[in-house]
């Protein structure tokens, strides 16, 4: 894909209001071709509103919004190359599984010669193509989920929104089809723009994240990035199980907290509140005499299968450390116990308070 190619979505200034109630406040993006683009947060927070609105379901009050270059804002909803799943999946429960996936091809009076070779490509692809016949009373959640695909995929769109496509599956076929998603998405190259407040699902499938806050976006980039450097407390809390400790900067360089002082990069100005944010993932017990090491008592340890979860306090703050079942230097760490524990201080991102 040449960088010259203009985005596939591309928002600037966004407003939109219901009331006294400001939805999307100046939103701004651009998700590239091809992207697999989402938007995370909780609800209320403004990304089916913005979902909504690329898709002309609704038009702001103010902003720009342009797909492929082209002014969206000035084209009807049948008229955008886009596509919507719903989280309900929307399916007519009087027609087969099939006629569903016809039924926007012939609202576009393609040829029925044409209309079939497509619905049963797109019937195949999401491989439910045993399934043609039946109603959507007679499909699993999963089943309906690719339906809602196939029926979306058969008007070959450049962009495929999804409204929590998987919300409303159990957590064992949530996971089972992402996977299948993910793959269907890197097999077809067209832009995916998911909402969803899953942060796992949002990890696990994006390309990019943007998490929303109060119609705004607190932080956007590869969600790996997001994970080990939030922007933001409410990014570094959003985002998983995050231990947050007060501090406050001695110098550039250099932070004072209750667990001692901590070297850290870009720091905001000397005297300025801070919290340095770890995850439980990085905090380790110390190796005999190594630097940097600060005790604490460990006041619970949970098994969970793939992981043990530890609770510790030190100096007043409470910690949350993860590690895997079968590592042997957590063995020293059981309730009631004092220990000696380590932060990387590459693991330590500077939040200001």
């Amino acid at each position: 894909m040449s960088d010259a190619a203009p985005p596939a979505i591309e928002a600037a200034g966004l407003t939109r209001r219901f009331g006294g109630v400001t939805a999307l406040d100046g939103v701004s993006l651009a998700v590239r071709p091809g992207e697999f683009f989402s938007l995370l947060g909780a609800s209320g927070c403004g990304k089916t509103t913005l979902l909504r609105i690329v898709a002309g379901l609704d038009r702001p009050d103010a902003g720009e919004l342009r797909l492929h270059g082209a002014d969206a804002l000035a084209l009807p909803a049948h008229r955008r190359p886009v596509n919507t799943v719903f989280q309900s999946y929307a399916l007519f429960p009087h027609l087969s599984v099939r006629d569903n996936v016809l039924f926007g091809l012939r609202m576009k009076r393609v040829p029925a010669a044409a209309a079939a070779r497509r619905a049963a490509a797109a019937l195949e692809l999401c491989e439910i193509t045993g399934l043609a016949d039946r109603r959507p009373h007679q499909l699993s959640g999963g089943q309906r989920q690719r339906a809602a695909l196939a029926r979306a995929l058969v008007n070959e769109p450049r962009v495929l929104l999804l409204d929590e496509p998987l919300a409303a599956l159990d957590l064992q076929l949530r996971r089972q089809l992402r996977a299948g998603l993910l793959a269907l998405q890197r097999r077809l190259g067209i832009t995916f723009l998911l909402v969803t407040h899953d942060q796992e699902e949002a990890l696990a499938l994006s390309d990019r994240v943007a998490v929303m806050r109060a119609g705004r976006i607190e932080q956007a980039g590869p969600g790996e990035a997001l994970y080990r450097r939030p922007a933001t407390r409410f990014v570094a809390e959003f985002l998983g199980a995050c231990n947050l400790v007060p501090g406050r900067v001695l110098e550039a360089g250099l932070v004072e907290t209750p667990l001692g002082r901590w070297p850290a990069t870009l720091t905001p100005p000397a005297g300025e509140a801070v919290h340095l944010a770890f995850r439980p993932e990085a905090v380790r017990p110390a190796a005999a005499g190594e630097a940097g090491a600060f005790e604490a008592r460990v006041v619970d340890r949970m098994f969970t299968g793939p992981a043990v979860e530890f609770t510790a306090e030190a100096a007043g703050v409470t910690l949350r450390l993860t590690a895997p079942p079968d590592a042997g230097e957590t063995a020293r760490l059981q309730p009631g116990r004092t220990a000696r524990l380590i932060v990387p201080p590459e693991a330590v991102t500077v939040l200001r308070a």
